[in-house]
């Protein structure tokens, strides 16, 4: 099992042009052991997590499909509600990693039992199809005559079929490649073959309408089962299945990412890589590159990820991120590692590490919960919010998913080798790495970041020559990484660029030590706006500033619970740092005695929260905090805190009258509020989403005391004479005949309810309908929402 992806991706199996030559390879999840640490924390908080779960729910949207009597109920939440299945394929990755990484027979049974029950599945439908899409055998029918609606929502009204359908994909590959299950490798050929059945009579302008729904990384997938067979015919899949609405401006190097769904175009770039690396057109690297580029510099906060209610923000602007409730999402970043390793293994540039690194220790590492287990979706960065946690039974969102999968794969970049000649240590990682092949064990103890060192042990069969890199990464000032050979200062050269260099012959007894100074530093919004996060190292600090009115704190299984929705606090009573030199980071010192552990008195400007401790962003848990402080001089102090409390105080106002609310165009609000519609059409204008219809539309808004008394609706003041009715359950609201707006780009318009939903037996359900007349167009609408 631990040689087989190395032999795989070093094959150029015949039939395939030339693709791009990989600098470096890693090693197998399976050769790389986790110790004791956080991460083997995680590690083993999730394979319980896992383990918790049951089989038979998770399989039986796959049995129902295929019209084979189910074992167990299916889970709810979005797995019973549209997205039924999504969970499984997940699931078979998470469990194929884990096993990888922990050789656990539990796992493996689990792994085998999952990947058997769906061959019957496969089998029963008798074309090689293998999903759980409720209502999907009729569904592809459609799509394979050629009958294609499809939008951000979704494909042919099913939610997203083809991400959902992605997740299958890639577990089968997980489970075979990572996992060793043979089975799975014949059951992803034979499902690949059912795609190229279903879009063999397609044109390339029909898969490219198809597109337009979030479809994950199928591209990707099908450059793989290429390299895996050899056949041509699936490396054109894949380029079928390639978004040119997205390739296009990445090949002209133009950034058009503002206010496109971040998760959606993020697999697609892995695919663009993937293809470019089995044998497709090598400028497909550069516009993964060049994502990766302006994501990573411009659209990342500290911790790592990105995104405000995941879509890019502008990368101009980052308010939305600090007054947000729903800041980065963890699939994000998911999916970043994994194009991050990638690009680092074709170009061998340690930029892609110093990401993966702050992205792990910082923002994927603090997704768990280290006690109870359950995953966080959104990370808030908006002052004194908090995360929520699932429960395994509970939540079936796309972040438990990717979660289950997160903290299984620690060790897959941990290291890397250039051929038999150099060994390359990536992640200052307590572990141990074999390599069976050069009889090699290197085992790396170190507590850090706690202690600014690492050491390596060396255990080999006989004396052999060879080179170890030692990555120097960014936060580490150059000049400043001492090596120690055996206690000795090591001669040591820049062999591979971005790592400091050990070549001698090697014997079973060395150890190598490490010096890894760290400084903190403060890091301010990528628009360079006065907030600042501090980072220690590699290590984002934070601090907790209270454990209050953390609502929905281990999330149920209703809709919207994956987002923390307790009281928003005042930015204004947020602690603000006061700083009179330039450099805000001298502020911060150490607490004795407690590693890891700073000090910001010097700086906070508040009595109440000048003796919190700075910690690493990845202990706090259960509680609010700041990661993101407001920082001014003296002078500037007295018009800082107004000019937070200004543009605070009307936000907060708005979110204590709304009782539910939803932005059309943005795909999770949309689904999480039943939309509906036909003839309607989304996009985005002056950074804000919209929905219109030549059709109709539809939104299903909670009202669960009754307690809403107007619809409030905002619109463009570009769109004028556009006529169409307001429906509520049926019932005509109001109709409306857009004027437009002279006074500002958006303006809000709030129609009063009928008393007859405040009555005890009125509906706490209200459908909220926009039709448009005859020839007009409904909306766009910007914002829909019930007031209080």
């Amino acid at each position: 099992m631990q040689n087989r992806w190395l032999l795989l991706c070093a094959w150029l199996a015949p039939g395939l042009a030339a693709g791009q030559t990989k600098l470096l390879e890693t090693f197998p999840v399976s050769a790389v052991q986790l110790l004791a640490s956080p991460f083997q924390v995680a590690q083993q908080t999730d394979k319980a997590y896992m383990l918790a779960l049951s089989p038979d729910r998770l399989l039986a949207p796959y049995l129902a499909e295929a019209g084979l009597p189910t074992k167990a109920e299916r889970y709810g939440n979005w797995e019973n509600t549209g997205l039924d299945g999504h969970m499984g394929g997940h699931y078979l990755s998470a469990l194929a990693y884990m096993y990888a990484a922990t050789a656990d027979a539990q796992v493996q049974q689990r792994l085998t039992y999952m990947i058997d029950q769906l061959e019957r599945c496969q089998q029963q439908n008798g074309n090689g199809y293998l999903g759980g899409v409720p209502g999907g055998r009729a569904m592809w029918q459609q799509v394979k005559e050629g009958r294609i609606d499809a939008n951000s929502f979704g494909l042919n009204q099913k939610w997203v079929p083809l991400y959902n359908l992605h997740k299958t994909y890639a577990g089968l590959r997980d489970a075979y490649v990572v996992g060793g299950n043979e089975k799975a490798k014949g059951m992803l050929i034979k499902l690949t073959d059912w795609c190229l059945d279903l879009t063999a009579n397609l044109s390339d302008e029909q898969i490219q309408q198809m597109l337009r729904s979030e479809h994950g990384g199928l591209n990707e997938i099908f450059a793989d089962v290429a390299q895996l067979t050899g056949d041509a015919k699936y490396l054109r899949l894949a380029q079928r299945f390639s978004h040119r609405a997205v390739l296009d401006p990445l090949l002209a190097g133009k950034d058009v990412l503002n206010g496109m769904h971040a998760n959606t175009q993020i697999p697609k770039i892995i695919g663009f890589e993937r293809i470019a690396e089995v044998g497709g057109d090598p400028a497909w690297a550069g516009a993964a590159a060049f994502f990766w580029k302006t994501v990573a510099e411009n659209r990342t906060v500290s911790i790592g990820g990105n995104s405000v209610s995941e879509h890019f923000n502008p990368d101009n602007n980052f308010t939305s991120m600090l007054e947000s409730t729903e800041g980065p999402e963890t699939c994000n970043t998911y999916n970043m590692l994994k194009l991050s390793k990638q690009l680092y293994l074709t170009s061998g540039s340690t930029s892609y590490l110093d990401y993966y690194e702050r992205a792990t220790y910082n923002h994927i590492l603090s997704t768990q919960h280290p006690g109870q287990g359950g995953f966080v979706y959104f990370t808030p960065m908006r002052p004194r919010h908090y995360r929520v946690y699932s429960q395994p039974q509970e939540g079936f969102w796309c972040c438990v998913g990717s979660g289950l999968e997160n903290h299984g794969k620690y060790g897959e970049l941990a290291y890397a080798h250039r051929g038999q000649q150099e060994v390359l240590i990536n992640l200052f990682l307590p572990s141990r790495l074999t390599w069976p092949e050069q009889v090699l064990t290197l085992t790396q103890e170190t507590t850090f970041p706690r202690e600014e060192r690492s050491q390596l042990k060396l255990q080999l069969k006989k004396p052999r020559q060879f080179a170890l890199s030692i990555r120097q990464p960014n936060w580490l000032p150059a000049g400043q990484m001492q090596v120690l050979v055996n206690g000795k200062p090591a001669t040591t050269s820049k062999l591979s660029p971005g790592y400091v260099t050990v070549q001698r012959k090697w014997r079973t007894g060395d150890v190598v030590t490490m010096a890894l100074p760290m400084q903190t530093k403060a890091e301010y919004m990528p628009d360079h706006s006065p907030w600042v996060s501090f980072v220690h190292g590699p290590v984002v600090l934070a601090a907790v500033t209270d454990t209050t009115d953390l609502v929905g704190l281990h999330a149920n299984g209703q809709r919207m619970a994956h987002v923390a929705s307790g009281p928003l606090y005042p930015l204004e009573d947020a602690p603000v740092l006061v700083s009179a030199g330039q450099d805000v980071a001298a502020g911060i010192t150490p607490v004795p005695g407690e590693p890891l552990t700073f000090s910001a008195a010097k700086l906070i400007d508040s009595d109440k929260y000048r003796n919190v401790r700075l910690v690493p962003f990845s202990q706090i848990h259960d509680a609010r905090y700041m990661v993101y402080w407001p920082v001014t001089t003296p002078e500037g102090l007295a018009a800082r805190k107004e000019e937070i409390r200004r543009k605070d105080q009307e936000k907060r106002a708005l979110e204590a009258r709304t009782v539910d609310q939803v932005t059309p165009g943005e795909q999770q609000p949309e689904s999480d509020h039943g939309f509906q519609g036909e003839q309607t059409e989304s996009g985005s204008h002056r950074n804000r989403h919209w929905r219109h219809a030549k059709g109709w539309f539809s939104y299903n808004l909670g009202n669960p005391n009754r307690a809403a008394r107007a619809l409030r609706v905002t619109y463009s003041s570009g769109d004028k004479d556009r006529q169409f009715t307001i429906l509520v359950n049926g019932t005509p609201l109001t109709k409306v005949t857009l004027q437009g707006n002279p006074q500002g780009d958006f303006y809000d318009v709030d129609y009063e309810l009928p008393k007859s939903l405040q009555q005890a037996n009125a509906p706490t359900t209200l459908v909220v309908k926009f039709e448009a007349a005859a020839g007009s167009t409904a909306g766009g609408v910007f914002d829909v929402r019930l007031l209080k």
